[in-house]
C-alpha cells in the first residue's frame, strides 16, 4: 500500500531534524545503492511495499561517482545508470576523455587513475564538482592535461600517498597544463606535479585555495606563470616548489575580470594573496622583470616558511600594488629573500631600467611578527625592501634594507 505523509509528520517519524532539514525542501529516499530526489514542499509520498533502505534530507554521495582509468592510449569512463542522463561522454574509448555533466542539483565526484602519454580530461559541467586524482599521469598532446570548464566550486583531491603528474603541448594555445574555470578547493594528502609547457602551470579563473592537508605541489616547468589566479590566492599549508624553468612569475593574483575587461564586482574579488602556512620554495633564473609572489590587491602572511631567491634581471622576490601585512597569527613565520640579480634589460626599460628588489610594496607595510630577511650581493642595483606608503614595524625581525623615500 501507498502512504501519503507530510514533512512535518515525517520529521516526527525519523526524529527531530530541526528546521534545517527543510530549508532546502527536498528528501532523498536511497536504495540499492541510488537514490532520487522528490520534493517535500506540499507532502511526501512513499511507496512502502517497494522497499526503502532511508530517507534522508542532505545530498548523499553514494552512486554519484564517475570512474576514468587511463591506459596508454585508451581511457574506460564508467557512468552510473542514474546519472546517464545528466553525465555524457562524448570521447568513447579515447584517452583524450570528454565530458559533459548537465546536472544543475546534485554533485558528482570523478575519480581519475592510470597512465597515458597522449591523454588528456576535459570535464564541461553547469554545478560544483569533486575530482579526486588516484595516482594519475598526464601527456597531453592536444593541449591542457586537465581542463575543467565549470563555473562554480571545484574540489581536487590529492589521493592520500598519491605522486599526481601532469604535462601539457608545448606551443598549444591551451591557457595551461592544469586550467579551470571556476574556484579550486585544492586538498588531499598527496603529491601534484605540474609542467606546463604551453602557457602557465596551473590556471585558474577564479579563487585557489590550498587546504593544510595537502602534501606537495611542483610546477616543474612553465613556459608562463607557475600559478595564475583571478580572485584571490589562500595557501593553509603543504609544500609548494616553483622551479627555476619558469620563465614568468611564480605566484600571480590579478582581478577577475569580465568580457569588457572591467573588473567584476564580487566579495571574493580581492586580488590578494593569503597564506596562513605551508612552505614556499620559488627560484626566478629564466625570465627578467619576473615576480616570485605577485598581487594586484593586499599580500597578508599570518604563517608559513618562504624561500625565494630573485635571480633573474629586474625580478622582485614580492611585489604588490597593495599593501603587505606579515604576522604569525596563525602559524610561525620566516622568510627568506635572495636578491641577487642585475638591472632589467628589457626593451621597454632601456631608458630607465629598474633594479632587482627582495620586495617592492605599492603602499603600506606593516610587521608584527616573523623573521623576514633579505639578502643581496653587494652590487648597487640590487635593493632591499622598497616600500611605495608607510612603513610600520611593531613586532618581529626585519633583516633587510628599508626604502621608503
Amino acid at each position: 500500500m501507498k502512504r501519503f505523509i507530510h514533512f512535518i509528520a515525517l520529521a516526527l517519524f525519523l526524529g527531530s531534524l530541526g528546521d534545517a532539514a527543510f530549508a532546502q525542501k527536498k528528501a532523498y529516499l536511497c536504495k540499492d545503492g541510488s537514490y532520487v530526489t522528490v520534493d517535500i514542499k506540499n507532502g511526501l509520498e512513499i511507496d512502502l511495499t517497494e522497499g526503502l533502505d532511508s530517507v534522508t534530507f542532505s545530498k548523499p554521495q553514494m552512486g554519484n561517482d564517475v570512474v576514468i582509468v587511463y591506459n596508454g592510449t585508451t581511457a574506460s569512463v564508467t557512468i552510473p545508470e542514474q546519472l546517464k542522463g545528466t553525465v555524457a561522454c562524448s570521447s568513447g574509448t579515447s584517452s583524450d576523455v570528454v565530458l559533459t555533466n548537465t546536472n544543475t542539483t546534485d554533485e558528482v565526484f570523478y575519480h581519475v587513475s592510470g597512465t597515458s602519454t597522449a591523454g588528456s580530461l576535459t570535464i564541461n559541467a553547469d554545478y560544483k564538482m569533486t575530482v579526486k586524482l588516484n595516482g594519475v599521469s598526464l601527456t597531453s598532446t592536444k593541449g591542457s592535461a586537465i581542463d575543467l570548464a565549470c563555473g562554480k566550486r571545484i574540489d581536487v583531491v590529492l589521493g592520500e600517498g598519491t605522486t599526481n603528474s601532469l604535462a601539457d603541448l608545448a606551443g598549444g594555445s591551451q591557457k595551461a597544463c592544469f586550467n579551470t574555470k571556476g574556484h579550486v578547493e585544492l586538498s588531499g594528502a598527496g603529491t601534484l606535479n605540474v609542467t606546463g609547457n604551453g602557457n602557465h602551470a596551473i590556471r585558474t579563473k577564479e579563487y585557489l585555495e590550498v587546504k593544510k592537508d595537502v602534501k606537495a605541489i611542483n610546477i616543474v616547468k612553465a613556459a608562463n606563470d607557475a600559478i595564475h589566479v583571478g580572485q584571490y590566492f589562500e595557501m593553509n599549508g603543504g609544500a609548494l616548489t616553483i622551479d627555476k624553468n619558469t620563465v614568468n612569475d611564480g605566484i600571480q593574483v590579478e582581478y577577475e575580470t569580465d568580457d569588457n575587461d572591467k573588473v567584476v564586482v564580487d566579495e571574493d574579488n580581492t586580488g590578494a594573496i593569503i597564506v596562513k602556512g605551508g612552505t614556499i620554495d620559488i627560484t626566478l633564473a629564466n625570465a627578467e622583470d619576473a615576480k616570485g609572489m605577485k598581487a594586484d590587491g593586499d599580500i597578508t602572511i599570518s604563517g608559513g616558511t618562504f624561500n625565494i631567491k630573485a635571480q633573474s634581471n629586474g625580478s622582485r622576490g614580492i611585489q604588490t600594488d597593495g599593501n603587505i601585512t606579515i604576522s604569525e597569527a596563525d602559524n610561525a613565520t620566516t622568510m627568506t629573500i635572495e636578491a641577487t640579480g642585475g638591472k632589467c634589460t628589457v626593451a621597454a626599460d632601456s631608458d630607465d631600467p629598474h633594479k632587482c628588489w627582495g620586495m617592492k610594496i605599492g603602499g603600506d607595510m606593516t610587521v608584527n611578527a616573523g623573521t623576514i630577511t633579505v639578502t643581496k650581493n653587494g652590487s648597487t642595483t640590487k635593493k632591499g625592501i622598497k616600500v611605495g606608503g608607510t612603513y610600520k614595524k611593531n613586532g618581529g625581525t626585519v633583516s633587510a634594507t628599508i626604502d621608503n623615500e
